[in-house]
Formats: structure tokens, sequence, C-alpha cells
């Protein structure tokens, strides 16, 4: 099957930025949307951003105006930018391809950590 990667993650100081990426081969063609979400330390999952089909976002409360979520069409990758980085914001994220049968049908990635401290 076709195997999803995140890459981008690492430790960021408070305040600073970090760009997360999904690479998703036949992710444009096959017209699919994407998820982004994170396991906390916590180990709860949470919802972050998503991207449509016709490139809508929408974001959760807690991220809206510090991350944007986007694409590179030709690259098969959707990028998270993530700026104003709080400790709150440590976690594994994953990206989740969603829309079509193809789509569905991609293996997940592993996630990449992002870790947030001083």
């Amino acid at each position: 099957g076709v195997q999803v990667a995140e890459s981008g993650g690492g430790l960021v100081q408070p305040g600073g930025s970090q760009r997360l990426s999904c690479t998703a081969p036949g992710f444009t063609s096959n017209r699919c949307g994407m998820h982004w979400y994170r396991r906390t330390v916590e180990n709860q999952r949470e919802w972050v951003a998503s991207i449509d089909t016709a490139g809508g976002t929408t974001y959760a409360d807690n991220v809206k105006g510090r991350l944007t979520i986007s694409t590179d069409g030709p690259k098969d990758t959707v990028y998270l930018q993530m700026t104003s980085l709080k400790p709150e914001d440590t976690a594994s994220y994953v990206c989740e391809p969603f829309d079509r049968a193809y789509c569905y049908n991609m293996h997940w990635g592993q996630g990449t950590q992002v870790t947030v401290s001083s």
C-alpha cells in the first residue's frame, strides 16, 4: 500500500516556529483531503487542522491563528506551519488522508515529534 510519511519535528523553544511536512503519494491526483492530528504527552489524541479537496481549511480553536495548513500539489505534500509555539503543543503529529477510497486506504505514518521547551 501507499505510505504516508511525516517529517519536520524537533525541539523548539516557546514562541518559536516549525514546519511539518506530510508526503502522501497520489494525494493530489486522487483529490484527497488531509487531517493533522496530534497525540499529546497525556496520550490524548487531538484533531489539529484539516484541508479539503477544494482547499478549504479548518482549525481547532486552540491552534487557530498560530498554525496554518497548506498543500503543494505537485509534491503531493501537505504542510503544517506552526508559529508562536507553546509547551502544550508538544505532541507527536500525524497526518491522515480522507475523502476518497484511495485516500482512506493509504497507510498512516509514524508521526513526527514536536517538543516545545526551553
